[in-house]
């Protein structure tokens, strides 16, 4: 019999051991995906995970404490790039950090604590957009928990397994959640939900003693103000008014100093131990100091308006954007080159397209469209501004996909065409469209934009711009800025001969670690000879 119960308990320990290797693989999975954490060995992810190794752990798990499932949210996308590591064609996961809680005697049942997942390459906070679900709501295998706003874009978090949403740690509108960090808790039995109510995650309470650890320095610099108690005595007080912060003067020259609006610091006073006494201040206005400060009060009498703002709190896209151009302009060494194309062959062909369009029902093609195409064509004759810089080699990609700068309310986001060289005008004004639709909506999903190897960005249509230089987009090595075409008077082959043309200029920036001016100047060649014989596009 008592061989029989021992059998029985050995079993139950390896059923759990099983459920440990799933979880040991999950936490692994976090630790590799993070770049900015160093790596763990097997043994090292155990105990950072669950506070001690396998073989410990399942020593420490009772017959009536077996732990259920692990439940986490996961959110997979394909990742293109990376700032300054692009990776094409390879999946990444992007995993809920889950911590299964375990109840010790009575206190608490066994629940997780869900963390702020990783939804982009480079995300490291996040802000919750809106939760879907509010405490005490049962939750299901991809049911939305809610909206997380990352650096690029809102993402849905969804749910992997059965539950009950306990307790909301991150109210809706939260923001700068470090990546990690508890957002929620989750619980197996409906009956478990009240005992959460009062409950403060620990990684929360971890995390609250680091900012109350500078208390101690204070202590630390008071006594360093032991060497200004004695030398000053002896070496400062003689001469405090011109280098001393503090000025010692009697309190009827301090009286006599205000009513003449006469500085302090600017009398060297002869009392004791340097202090300024009446017969100073007397002297001073005597020597014609009043006069001196007479002309100051005026001008400070009339006091300035104060200025009228508001502060404005900074978006996550804000500081996304904030951070790359910042990047961009100190690390890539800029250079630009423009050139003038005439565009009124490509303007004709417009129409024609377009009248075809309306006939079949379908949308209008923009010049936008057209200027996609033609720059996708210029990096297939020209693949070295189709490339990014690496601190080992220059990576030259086969794909031309290329981002389409949209400005929207809550910023600028940069959406993907991906392989437009191998696309109609008619699908890249659809996809175009579709795009700038979802970064107004704020609804970009990862896959929306990124893997981008080219920006075009314009400011002519729209806006009537005339021509300006933009900012590189890393990693990527070029961005073409697009002005306002306009009309010119171009001159004919005699002398009272002259005709009118539509230009529109265009400048290419360029990293020039990766594209040299040649290169550059190459590139520009090409696409113009797009524009201004666009029926080589369809070809």
């Amino acid at each position: 019999m008592a061989y029989s119960s021992r059998i029985i308990n050995h079993s139950k320990k390896l059923k759990d051991f099983s459920t440990l290797l799933r979880r040991e693989h999950a936490a692994t999975v976090r630790y590799f995906s993070n770049t900015n954490r160093a790596p763990l060995i097997r043994e090292d992810t155990f105990s950072a995970r669950l506070g001690y190794s396998p073989l410990e752990r399942i020593s420490q798990c009772s017959t009536s404490t077996v732990p259920g499932s692990v439940s986490f949210s996961t959110t997979r996308t394909t990742l293109s790039s990376t700032m300054g590591r692009p990776i094409f064609g390879k999946e990444f996961s992007c995993s809920m950090q889950s911590v299964r809680g375990f109840s010790s005697g009575s206190d608490l049942p066994p629940h997780q604590e869900i963390g702020m997942p990783s939804l982009s390459p480079t995300m490291t906070e996040g802000n919750i957009a809106r939760w879907l679900k509010k405490e005490g709501d049962k939750v299901a295998p991809g049911e939305v928990l809610c909206e997380v706003e990352t650096d690029k874009a809102t993402v849905e978090m969804e749910c992997m397994e059965e539950g009950y949403l306990a307790k909301i740690v991150k109210a809706e509108g939260s923001k700068e959640i470090q990546v990690g960090e508890v957002i929620a808790i989750t619980v197996e039995d409906e009956e478990d939900i009240g005992k959460f109510k009062d409950y403060t995650p620990s990684s929360t309470a971890d995390a609250a003693p680091p900012k109350a650890e500078p208390a101690p320095p204070p202590p630390k610099e008071e006594k360093v103000e032991q060497p200004s108690s004695t030398p000053e005595p002896k070496t400062s007080k003689p001469s405090p008014p011109p280098t001393g912060d503090r000025v010692f003067a009697s309190p009827l020259a301090r009286k006599l100093a205000e009513d003449n609006n006469v500085p302090l610091s600017s009398i060297k006073g002869t009392g004791p131990e340097g202090r300024i006494v009446k017969a100073d201040i007397d002297e001073y206005l005597a020597s014609g100091g009043k006069e001196a400060t007479a002309k100051p009060s005026k001008s400070t009498g009339s006091k300035v308006p104060a200025l009228d703002y508001v502060d404005i709190p900074h978006s996550q896209i804000r500081k996304v954007t904030a951070s790359r151009l910042a990047f961009s302009k100190q690390t890539i060494p800029h250079y630009y080159l423009t050139v003038d194309t005439c565009v009124d062959k490509l303007m004709g062909l417009r129409s024609q397209l377009n009248s075809f369009q309306e006939a079949s029902g379908g949308k209008r093609i923009s010049v936008n469209d057209l200027v996609v195409k033609a720059a996708a064509l210029a990096l297939k004759k020209v693949p070295q501004c189709n490339s990014s810089w690496t601190d080992d080699y220059i990576r030259q990609f086969k794909n031309v996909n290329i981002n389409v700068a949209v400005q929207t309310e809550n910023g600028l986001y940069v959406p993907v065409v991906k392989d437009a060289d191998k696309k109609g005008l008619s699908t890249i004004g659809e996809e175009v469209r579709l795009l700038a639709q979802k970064a107004k909506e704020n609804s970009l999903k990862p896959e929306d934009y990124e893997g981008g190897t080219f920006t075009v960005s314009n400011l002519g249509g729209p806006f009537g711009i005339k021509q300006f230089c933009a900012v590189v987009n890393p990693p990527q090595a070029a961005i073409l800025a697009v002005g306002s075409a306009e009309k010119r008077v171009v001159p004919g082959n005699g002398p009272d001969q002259f005709n009118f043309a539509s230009y529109m200029p265009v400048t290419l920036s360029c990293d020039h670690r990766v594209v040299d001016g040649a290169i550059g100047a190459e590139w520009l060649k090409a696409f113009k000879g797009y524009i201004e014989n666009p029926e080589s596009m369809l070809l």
